[in-house]
């Protein structure tokens, strides 16, 4: 099942909803209340009613998720990508927070605010947490996991890396893009051998595979569970593959009209474009 947040182009209050993609042509409303970590929370979303169905050029998609309790990202999570970092290979997951004003949806634009100069890309795969969790072992870690979106971890570099803590240079409006949509975890056999990807302006940056991960979805969760309650709706992203912009000889950095495709097998591609920030 492919869930969405989204509302009708033709809706002046534009009014959230949540629905099911079908046949990647069609949203069908789900008779619900609230939000779709409301929805996440209500145990049994295949027992949903559901109500009007509209087509999907008739919607705008919204990041799948608006107002999760925690976005816990994870830093230096693919051996490759620790490699053209010049960093040591962590041996606990290194990690730091995204909040709600980084999420956007597809297709929405990303501004790269006037006193970054090194904006850069991630593709990452998102784990959707589906029921409280506190202390899970790794052998019960799937059982907690609601299903997956994409994430692309946009990050000014130069505030990143120049100052003691990366927080300020990864939280920045706009930068955790997410979507177009989760997929349940029902629909995804193995989280750890899925393709993973990124195309700016039609060109492949990133490419590698899930399997590449230092540390993976279960183990993940349950060592996050360990020391923070993860509520439903959380979102754990799990860390870039190799070919980011600051890796590259020379280095690249996006740039106002870039458009940047992030895909993930199973899942779907999650495409934005990013443009200056508006000079008063």
């Amino acid at each position: 099942m492919k869930l969405v947040q989204f509302y009708q182009l033709q809706d002046q209050d534009r009014k959230l909803q949540v629905g099911v993609l079908k046949e990647d042509s069609e949203i069908v409303a789900l008779n619900a209340a609230g939000t779709m970590r409301d929805v996440i929370r209500s145990a049994n979303v295949h027992a949903l009613e559901e109500g009007a169905s509209y087509r999907l050029e008739d919607v705008k998609l919204l990041s799948p998720l608006t107002d999760p309790e925690k976005i816990i990202c994870i830093g230096l999570n693919y051996y490759d990508h620790v490699m053209e970092s010049n960093m040591q290979v962590p041996k606990v997951p290194v990690l730091f927070p995204k909040y709600n004003n980084c999420l956007v949806g597809q297709d929405d634009e990303v501004v790269i605010p006037a006193e970054v100069t090194q904006c850069d890309y991630e593709v990452e795969l998102a784990v959707v947490i589906g029921k409280t969790a506190k202390r899970v072992s790794l052998e019960s870690a799937m059982d907690y996991v609601f299903g997956y979106t994409v994430l692309n971890d946009v990050s000014a570099r130069d505030i990143q890396l120049n100052e003691p803590q990366w927080t300020r240079g990864k939280a920045i409006d706009g930068f955790a893009p997410t979507g177009p949509w989760i997929v349940t975890a029902d629909e995804i056999a193995n989280p750890g051998d899925l393709g993973i990807s990124l195309a700016l302006n039609g060109e492949t940056m990133q490419n590698s595979n899930t399997k590449e991960l230092i540390f993976d979805v279960p183990y993940l969760v349950s060592f996050l569970s360990n020391t923070m309650t993860l509520q439903p709706g959380d979102i754990i992203s799990t860390g870039t593959p190799p070919g980011v912009g600051m890796g590259r000889k020379p280095q690249l950095w996006l740039k106002p009209g870039d458009v940047v495709e992030a895909t993930v097998e199973g899942i779907g591609t999650l495409r934005n474009t990013f443009v200056a920030e508006p000079i008063e």
